[in-house]
Order: C-alpha cells, then sequence, then structure tokens
C-alpha cells in the first residue's frame, strides 16, 4: 500500500469519475485504474462498484468505511514527512463547524498567522467527525455545537449567542422583537444548528411542511435567502449578513442561546491552543451579543 494508491482513491471520490481524478493528478486514467486495483489487490476487497454505464463512482460497503482510515492514512504520511522540517514553525491543526469557521474565525486566524510564529492546517467537520479526528490525534483543537460523550476529549463551552431571524423583507419596525409565530414554514431556509434547535423547531412548526431548501452546510444559505425566504441564524450569523444587506430581527419567541464548545486532548499543543483561544476572547468579547462560558481562556 504506498501514499500514491491512497492518493489515487481520494480523488477519485472527491472528483466522482476516474476521468476527472486523472485530469485533477496528470496521469492518465490506465495508469489511475492500475494503482486502485493494487490498492483493493492488497487490501482484499473492491472499493468501488463498477457496472457498465455508470458515469459516477459509487463506493462499496468496504470503500465507504474505508474512505476515513485512508484519510487518517493520509494524515499521518504528511505528519511523517513533516519530521524531516523540525525546524520549521509548529504547525496547529484545526477543526471547526462550517458557522463558526465562516462567521466568527476568519479575524481570528488573520491574527493567529500575524503573529508568524506558527504554521496552520483547517479541516471543515461536522461535530461527530470532529471527537474522531480529536480522539485520533489528528487535530488538535475543534470548534463544536453539539457536545457528546468521550473518554479522552475535553468538551469545554466556550461562548454563547442567541439566535435571530435572517430575511430580505421588511417586518412591522413598530415591534421589537418578531415572533416565530408568523413565519411561513413553507418559505424557510433550514439549518439543523444544534439538537436544542431541532427540538425547538419540531414543536414551533408543522413538521409535515417541507422548508423551501433544506442544507446542511453554511455555503449556500446566503443564495437562498430570496424576497420570500427566511432562516433563523446565530447572532454571529446574522451580524456578518447584515453587512450584505439583509434584515435582521430578534425574535421574542426563539430557541435557547447557542452553546459553542472547543476540543482538546492533550497539553502537547497548550501554547499554540491559548494563543489562539486569548485571540477568540478577545473578538467574543467585542461583540455585545456574544457571552464569554469558559473561564480558562
Amino acid at each position: 500500500m504506498t501514499s500514491l494508491e491512497i492518493e489515487a482513491f481520494l480523488s477519485i471520490v472527491r472528483c466522482g469519475s476516474i476521468s476527472s481524478s486523472a485530469k485533477e493528478l496528470f496521469i492518465t486514467q490506465p495508469a489511475l485504474s492500475r494503482r486502485l486495483k493494487a490498492l483493493e489487490s492488497e487490501l482484499g476487497y473492491a472499493l468501488l462498484i463498477r457496472q457498465r454505464g455508470m458515469h459516477e463512482i459509487q463506493l462499496t460497503e468496504e470503500g465507504k468505511a474505508f474512505f476515513p482510515i485512508a484519510e487518517k492514512w493520509m494524515c499521518l504520511w504528511d505528519d511523517t514527512n513533516a519530521i524531516r522540517n523540525l525546524n520549521q514553525r509548529p504547525l496547529l491543526k484545526m477543526a471547526s463547524i462550517g458557522s463558526v469557521s465562516t462567521y466568527v474565525l476568519p479575524e481570528v486566524f488573520h491574527s493567529f498567522l500575524k503573529e508568524k510564529r506558527y504554521n496552520l492546517e483547517f479541516h471543515l467537520y461536522h461535530s461527530q467527525e470532529a471527537y474522531e479526528y480529536v480522539e485520533s490525534g489528528m487535530v488538535d483543537l475543534a470548534f463544536i455545537s453539539n457536545p457528546m460523550y468521550s473518554r479522552t476529549v475535553q468538551t469545554i463551552p466556550l461562548f454563547s449567542e442567541p439566535f435571530v431571524l435572517a430575511c430580505n423583507y421588511k417586518l412591522d419596525t413598530k415591534k421589537e422583537y418578531a415572533s416565530s409565530k408568523n413565519l411561513p414554514p413553507e418559505n424557510e431556509v433550514r439549518l439543523p444548528w444544534n439538537q436544542e434547535y431541532d427540538s425547538w423547531h419540531s414543536q414551533r412548526f408543522d413538521e409535515s411542511v417541507y422548508p423551501n431548501v433544506f442544507l446542511d452546510q453554511m455555503s449556500l444559505m446566503e443564495e437562498f435567502l430570496t424576497d420570500e425566504n427566511w432562516a433563523i441564524v446565530p447572532w454571529s450569523v446574522g451580524e456578518k449578513l447584515k453587512e450584505k444587506g439583509v434584515r435582521i430581527y430578534n425574535l421574542a419567541d426563539g430557541p435557547t442561546d447557542r452553546v459553542i464548545y472547543y476540543l482538546v486532548k492533550n497539553d502537547e499543543k497548550k501554547v499554540m491552543v491559548d494563543c489562539v483561544l486569548q485571540l477568540l476572547r478577545t473578538y467574543i468579547e467585542s461583540k455585545k451579543e456574544m457571552k464569554i462560558l469558559s473561564t480558562g481562556i
């Protein structure tokens, strides 16, 4: 099993086809197929479903199970190669859910890298994935919204913030707060912010009415906030949307405040982790609706 074979498999999955992957890796399709077959031969099972006329690749059950292992394998390979660069600046590996990485962390990243003492590697993961990678040592610091039990990973509350209504149409400005009772569920842009939010949402809205758009990532949300659509978002997200002309309203009957947690496993990268957390504290303290929850930063 070689790094080229693992790279070939991950590239095929990422690109969705042999032809696209071959272009990405600058090799011929037959050469790429040979690498994949060599990997499957060594593993003893097929990774892809091969059927005549199939244009997009599909993973076998074994392929689905092997995919996260392959990602970790490549990370370990990168770490192995990094040993030759021990004289370089220390590396901090971070991960986060999408809403925090998009609307909270950018300023922190700039400040962290401005000091020119450290290098940064960043991954976008859901909460469960973040736990797995911190547990395995592939990530040093992660930010999540759905806490889970772990014997080896510390889960520490970082900050809280309220939810607000985001839309592109004007509500009655005489009212200080908007009410979720007046929001048509068929025009919702729905995101599963955390478990508490999902519970509140199921009680507040008719679950038999499917939202106009359901997203599990932040990247396209702004595109779907049309003249009729609306979304309930964390305050930090709303503040950034407001800068782009989206109307933001406080909610009179909104869900409980969202809590963001950070995950760490050990103290090996404590100096770098503390640096990020201190920069985050400075950022959060400058935002009137966000509250620091951890006394350790």
